[in-house]
């Protein structure tokens, strides 16, 4: 007889239709705009280009960005994990990326596309090293991963609710953080009242809902938006051949040990919050992917891609798990990279109205690690002190930003992201604790939670009204002691010594 067919989805595989993709892929795009446009204008800047050229390099990213996003949800065969993720610019280069530019005799903006080309090609080849270490990351480090995630991302959200420009005369003026707090309260309110559809678009409504408010309080200027091209593709090479230099490419090289942590955390952590599983050779793709993106990005004027974690919020507060609507916000971002004038317009959304959505978004992934957490065994073992000493060594940079300047810029590349750095102190410990048990004191340690005081249920229906525990005996109703056995070879000593009837009536 023939097996009926089942079909087994997974759940980033459903296709929500043409409308739905649109509506909920722009979204994702105004969530990450912010910090996608930000690398190129921090490098641009630093390396002297003019505002057109500056220009041309957020359309660069933004396109890149785009064909990184569609490469990474789509996948094709050996590139691509097929999740809902967001791919950018990355944001754990940057520093180097000044420092490139800022040296004499080092190449200048050349020698980053250079440095980013070479290090990503190495990282490209090192990629199967780093997909064979899902069983290193179970709930306890991904946990801490998506947690510290969250808490990491909460001081962008307060710099936008501020207004974004520290340099600006108003920035943290009452006009900046009353606008983030009405757009906080919008998210809050169309997810209450709401039908379900209005609830999970409650992000992208309250943001044009803040903006129109900030118009007629003057606080947006669309000035900007009718001035310069309306068309333009990025050209290949426009700011120059790539140049290779030993050290900037060793610096990118630290970079790119950081981009495949932070890439492998936010797979797992968004194959967690969506419930679909994620094995090694999965993540193998994803990783490929983004290192595919980051060699090709600079032949365009971009730099290295990674997954966007703002965006992994938005999955989880929406519960939109599919990975065509993001696929559609990777179209978007191609449409915006070859038409300057409709990222003109998204770039005048205030900074104030992103950071009160930030605040939600940002705050979902925290929350989101702790139900993780929530699902970790703390009995009789030491994962309670993982978890504090890996998420307080994840806060050190965001507490103290300059805790590492003194130390060598290799280490203090590597450890001045907090996303990296409780990564990496959580996968050191598991390993340290829970792998490598050789060593372990046999004594209980003061982080160890016991196991709970527990009776099973035919040990109390053993029990009759009257019985009582009396100098470590137990007695029935007229004060005759109760037979207490020991547990027996098929307890596996489980539980107490269990209390043993006279009669067989059952209770």
């Amino acid at each position: 007889m023939k097996t009926p067919h089942v079909s087994h989805q997974r759940p980033e595989d459903e296709n929500l239709g043409v409308g739905a993709n649109m509506a909920y892929g722009l979204q994702h795009v105004l969530t990450m705009y912010g910090g996608i446009v930000a690398v190129p204008l921090i490098i641009g800047q630093a390396a002297g280009l003019s505002p057109a050229d500056i220009g041309l390099l957020i359309a660069a990213s933004l396109f890149a960005g785009g064909l990184a996003t569609l490469l990474q949800t789509l996948g094709v065969p050996f590139f691509g994990c097929q999740l809902p993720l967001v791919q950018g610019v990355s944001f754990a280069g940057v520093a180097t990326m000044v420092a490139i530019v800022s040296s004499g005799g080092e190449g200048g903006f050349q020698s980053v596309l250079g440095a980013v080309m070479a290090a990503s090609l190495i990282g490209l080849l090192i990629t199967p090293v780093f997909s064979k270490i899902t069983k290193f990351f179970p709930p306890l480090v991904t946990g801490i991963v998506i947690t510290t995630i969250g808490l990491t991302l909460m001081p962008v959200a307060a710099r936008w609710a501020m207004g974004g420009n520290s340099h600006a005369p108003d920035f943290g003026s009452m006009q900046n953080i009353g606008l983030a707090a009405v757009t906080l309260l919008l998210v809050l309110v169309l997810s209450k009242i709401g039908s379900s559809t209005i609830s999970r678009l409650s992000i992208l409504l309250a943001m044009v809902i803040g903006t129109l408010i900030a118009v007629v309080c003057g606080m947006a200027d669309f000035s900007s938006v009718t001035q310069g091209p309306m068309f333009g593709f990025p050209t290949p090479f426009h700011f120059g051949m790539p140049t290779f230099h030993v050290a900037a490419i060793l610096s990118m090289c630290i970079v790119i040990m950081v981009t495949l942590v932070e890439t492998s955390a936010d797979i797992l952590a968004v194959g967690e919050i969506i419930g679909t599983k994620v094995d090694s050779k999965r993540l193998g793709n994803g990783l490929r992917a983004d290192m595919l993106s980051s060699l090709f990005a600079p032949i365009l004027g971009s730099f290295t891609q990674s997954a966007f974690a703002q965006n992994v919020g938005l999955v989880a507060v929406t519960g939109i798990k599919s990975r065509y609507v993001v696929a559609t916000g990777g179209i978007f971002l191609v449409i915006l990279g070859l038409l300057p004038f409709m990222g003109r317009v998204i770039a005048a959304v205030p900074t104030s109205v992103l950071g009160g959505a930030g605040i939600v978004l940002f705050g979902t992934v925290a929350a989101s690690g702790i139900r993780t957490l929530s699902k970790v065994d703390y009995r009789n073992n030491v994962n309670l002190i993982i978890v504090a000493t890996s998420i307080g060594f994840g806060m050190i940079p965001i507490a103290a930003p300059n805790f590492y300047d003194h130390f060598p810029s290799w280490f203090a590349t590597i450890f001045h992201s907090g996303i990296s750095s409780s990564a990496i102190m959580a996968i050191l410990l598991n390993l340290a604790f829970n792998h490598f048990t050789t060593g372990n004191s046999d004594q209980q340690s003061v982080f160890a939670a016991a196991d709970e005081r527990t009776l099973r249920f035919r040990d109390l229906a053993a029990l009759r009204e009257g019985d009582y525990f009396s100098e470590g005996k137990l007695r029935d109703c007229d004060g005759n002691e109760v037979p207490v056995i020991e547990p027996d070879d098929h307890d596996h000593g489980h539980g107490a010594p269990k209390a043993q009837a006279k009669s067989s009536e059952h209770v």
